[in-house]
């Protein structure tokens, strides 16, 4: 079984930065993919924020491209979050994604998630 833990979210104002990080532990399989989505909205449908690869491939929304930057460090099993230039449409919580495929499938382990809040 894997464990995601997330970290970093919090309250900021528009323009400003905040850094995600998220932690895998427990029988991780590999290759994987490790990725952030967010809802902004009770109800509403999960969004891709991005994604990355074990080998290193990256996938970003549309929304967040040249604001937002995923990395991760595989010797640590976890992936960061840079957002930069925040904007209030980024409010939402944020969760982590552990999957084998480069899309979410049931199989897919999903952490608690971790509220960002940016003010105007």
């Amino acid at each position: 079984q894997v464990q995601l833990v997330e970290s970093g979210g919090g309250l900021v104002q528009s323009g400003g930065s905040l850094r995600l990080s998220c932690a895998a532990s427990g029988s991780i399989y590999s290759p994987n993919t490790m990725g952030w989505y967010r809802r902004r909205a009770p109800g509403k449908q999960r969004e891709l924020v991005a994604f990355i690869t074990s080998g290193g491939f990256i996938k970003y929304g549309d929304s967040v491209k040249g604001r937002f930057t995923i990395s991760r460090d595989n010797a640590k099993n976890t992936v960061y979050l840079q957002m930069n230039n925040l904007k209030p449409e980024d409010t939402a919580v944020y969760y982590c994604s552990l999957s084998a495929d480069w899309v979410p499938t049931q199989s897919t382990t999903w952490g608690q998630g971790t509220q960002v809040t940016v003010s105007s």
